[in-house]
């Protein structure tokens, strides 16, 4: 998992749909919280996708060779 939270903050402008963040501000949304938390979540997502992507064959490959032979350890399972 990807941990951005000691991470410091970065001051940056962002051109954002100006009624929808006039409703946030009357809601009393945190707009800085809110888009970080987002976005954080987006770029979490992206990361794992692409590792996934990255990673097809291999994980295949893996699931073979277990399916093939089994678990290297299975003969030890006490369930």
């Amino acid at each position: 998992m990807l941990n951005f939270s000691d991470a410091p903050k970065k001051a940056t402008n962002l051109s954002l749909n100006s009624k929808v963040l006039e409703m946030a501000r009357e809601m009393g949304m945190n707009v800085s919280q809110t888009v970080d938390a987002l976005l954080a979540a987006e770029v979490q997502r992206r990361y794992w996708e692409k590792w996934n992507e990255e990673s097809k064959e291999a994980v295949a490959a893996y699931n073979a060779r277990i399916a093939k032979e089994g678990l290297p350890l299975a003969k030890y399972r006490s369930f």
